[in-house]
Formats: structure tokens, C-alpha cells, sequence
């Protein structure tokens, strides 16, 4: 290659960095021309800050942090663009013991079903209120983060009012578990292995996963300063197939306990590689001695899990809406939906003839089975997906989705 470009990428301490850690391990990167630098950091608000003031190019990101950057909901105004994403799923909900044996003494099952877990806890909100006691505290890792979104989704389905019911705080994810064991909280929602932590040291209990919540769902993805990537597109191009070789390299079964050792490392989660194994194999260790296998939990590349929806970016935008974080216009609509770049993904992935979505959106939550669907180069099965309430997402009628989220019952009406 003629030229080679150093492009330097922030990335938090979890398990869905992967990608980024075996395009630059396993020489993706290398063979792309790049010189790739991946710089740890200690809070997703260092990386959304850090990006915006050009030490870091791109970075792992929440997959709503760029579209909030675009809305002005950042301190430091920085144009920043998703050209792919990283991977689906990948987060649970977490609780302490204590939480999850009232939770089991009101019929929730060690099976990860969000819908009887919810309504244990719904009992448990209601109990609390009524014996004047305060609100069980749920940290997640920041405001605008799938984490929070999905755990307020799940609540709200459930009859819980996030905004009344419980108190939600943030935190880093490293410290979830020791907050949890300190009684600091009473649960979480956070990325692996941050709840296989709490299990593995005998502090909590897995009560549900973003895989049963919302089914290939999106979680982190690529975030770019766009000035940098208007001004190097080759670069930008040449990482996004780096990228992409990686996560077929991970998606390979025989490749999960090297790619387990390879984040355990002290320059990356700096954890146990049996730690990263749950999440990498499905096999997840819930707690007590239970083992629930689910065939989504992290999915590196099936199902265009790399392609950055921009069904996904709206969706997303339609809960900073819900949650009062953002008025619904069709100019915040609009920079919602241009923030999520399909046409780059294209663009730098065709030369490769992999499988490419024929569409820049799709109705969330509506595929039951394994679908094949159109597609350029090679062929492409997507779903299945879907809500655990089994709403749908049409994207095409954001307005009436938003007027149907309406708000949760009040806490006096919980029964």
C-alpha cells in the first residue's frame, strides 16, 4: 500500500471492544496500511471528549453518543458520524442477591425472561413504596447509552416508571460490581464482563439480557470525527475493512479463547479470560450455579450485525425523545437518521463482495424467524429479532411511535 495513515481510537475496558482489539492484534489493521493505536480510557465521557477535541480520530462509542454529539446534548459541540457498528447485544441487567431472592420469592425464574422478571420487580417497587421505603437504585454507564435506554424500555413495559419509581445513577463500568457489593446499588445494567464479574465473585445475579429485551439490537459502534473522516476518507475506508476481517476472524468459533486471552490483557479489560468466555460462547453463567444458553448474546458479524442501521440511530433518537432528553422535531429527526453513515460501510466494504443490506433501514422487531433478505455481494439472513413486548419499530412512522410510548403509571398506581 502507497500510503499508510496512524489513526488513534479511544476504547473502554469491555468486552465488545473486540473488534478494534483484533484489527490491531491479529494485523488487520497492519495489512490495511494503518498504524493503529488503541487508547484505554476510564469513562465514555473521556472518549465522547477526547474525540471531540482530535486526540482520538474514531472510538468505540455508544451507539447513541454520536447522534447526542450531533444534537447538541455534549458539552463540547464535535460533529461525529457512525460508519459501522460493532456488534449486537452484548449487555445484561444485573442484581444484588438480596435483590434477586425477593425477586424469586415473587415468581421470578432463573431463566432470563424479562417479562417475569419484570413484574417481580414491579411488586418489589410497589411493596417499597408502600412501606415509605426509598427507591432501588440501578446504575448504568451514561446517559445516552443503549444501557440506559434499554433498561428504562424494559422497566416502563413492566409498569415501572424509571423517572419515579427507581433511582437511576451512572457509573463507569469497571465499578459496577464493587458498587453492588458495597450495597452502594441495588443493580445494573452494564457490558461484559462487568455482570459475569459480579456473578464470578459471588456478588450478584444476571436477571435478564439486552438479547431478551430487544433481540440483535445495536450496542457500540464506530464513532468518527467527521472532519477527520471528510478529510480521510482512504483512511477511514481502509479501517472499516480491518474492522469488518476482524469480526469474521471472531466470529469464528475456534477463535473464542484466543480472542478471550487477547482482551484479558492488561492493555485491554485487564480481567480473567474466563470472564470474557460467557459472553463469546453464549453460555451464560447466571448465577448459582446456572448456565442459560443464548445464541445471541454478543454477535460480531451474523445478521449484519457491523451494518449501522439507520433504523437503529432513530430508534435510538425516539427514546431520547421519550425520556425527555431531546424535543421531537423533524430537523433533530433528520440529524438523528444522517448521523448513522450506511453509504460509507458500503462504499468501503464493497470491494471485499461481503454481504451488504439493500436498505439503509428495516422495521425493528418484526422478522420472527430467519429471514433472507436482498443484498449485493453475498447473501444475508437477518433476524430473528424483536421486542420482548413485541412492539414493533417502523421508522417511516416515528411520530406515531412516539405518541404511542405515552408515559408509565404513576408509582401510586402500581398494585
Amino acid at each position: 500500500m502507497s500510503e499508510r495513515h496512524e489513526v488513534t481510537a479511544g476504547f473502554m475496558p469491555l468486552l465488545d471492544s473486540a473488534l478494534l482489539v483484533a484489527a490491531k492484534e491479529k494485523g488487520f489493521a497492519e495489512k490495511e496500511g494503518l498504524d493503529l493505536v488503541l487508547a484505554r480510557e476510564t469513562s465514555w465521557a473521556n472518549i465522547r471528549d477526547r474525540l471531540a477535541v482530535g486526540h482520538f480520530q474514531v472510538a468505540h462509542m455508544l451507539a447513541p453518543m454520536p447522534i447526542a454529539c450531533n444534537l447538541g446534548l455534549t458539552p463540547l459541540a464535535s460533529r461525529t458520524i457512525a460508519p459501522m457498528a460493532l456488534g449486537l447485544g452484548g449487555n445484561a441487567v444485573t442484581v444484588s442477591n438480596a435483590l434477586w431472592t425477593e425477586m424469586a420469592a415473587l415468581g421470578a425464574k432463573p431463566d432470563l425472561d424479562p417479562a417475569t422478571a419484570g413484574a417481580a420487580l414491579r411488586q418489589i417497587v410497589a411493596d417499597r413504596a408502600r412501606a415509605s421505603r426509598p427507591p432501588l437504585r440501578f446504575a448504568v454507564v451514561h446517559p445516552h447509552s443503549g444501557h440506559n435506554y434499554e433498561l428504562r424500555y424494559w422497566l416502563a413495559a413492566c409498569g415501572i416508571d424509571p423517572d419515579r419509581d427507581i433511582e437511576i445513577v451512572i457509573l463507569p463500568p469497571p465499578l459496577m460490581a464493587d458498587a453492588l457489593a458495597s450495597g452502594s446499588i441495588e443493580g445494573y445494567c452494564v457490558g461484559e464482563p462487568w455482570n459475569t464479574a459480579a456473578v464470578a465473585r459471588g456478588f450478584g445475579r444476571i436477571a435478564t439480557v439486552k438479547a431478551k429485551i430487544w433481540r440483535g439490537s445495536p450496542e457500540k459502534v464506530l464513532g468518527a470525527q467527521a472532519q477527520w473522516a471528510e478529510r480521510h476518507p482512504e483512511a477511514l475506508a481502509a479501517l472499516l475493512r480491518a474492522i469488518y476481517r476482524a469480526a469474521v476472524w471472531a466470529a469464528e468459533p475456534g477463535n473464542r479463547e484466543e480472542l478471550a486471552r487477547l482482551l484479558a490483557g492488561p492493555h485491554y479489560v485487564d480481567r480473567p479470560a474466563e470472564w470474557m468466555m460467557p459472553a463469546l460462547t453464549g453460555e451464560i453463567e447466571i448465577g448459582g450455579a446456572a448456565v442459560i444458553p443464548v445464541e445471541d448474546f454478543f454477535v460480531p458479524l451474523a445478521k449484519a450485525a457491523t451494518f449501522p442501521w439507520k433504523s437503529h440511530a432513530l430508534w435510538l433518537y425516539t427514546q431520547m425523545v421519550r425520556w425527555g432528553q431531546i424535543k421531537h422535531d423533524k430537523s433533530n429527526e433528520a440529524m438523528a437518521r444522517d448521523t448513522y453513515r450506511p453509504d460509507l460501510y458500503r462504499n468501503a466494504l464493497k470491494p471485499l463482495g461481503v454481504a451488504l443490506p439493500g436498505a439503509n433501514a428495516k422495521v425493528e422487531g418484526a422478522l420472527k424467524i430467519a429471514t433472507p433478505v436482498g443484498s449485493a455481494g453475498a447473501s444475508l439472513i437477518l433476524g430473528p429479532d424483536g421486542f420482548f413486548d413485541g412492539r414493533l419499530f417502523d421508522p417511516d412512522r416515528i411520530d406515531a411511535y412516539i405518541a404511542a410510548e405515552g408515559v408509565p403509571a404513576r408509582r401510586d398506581e402500581i398494585s
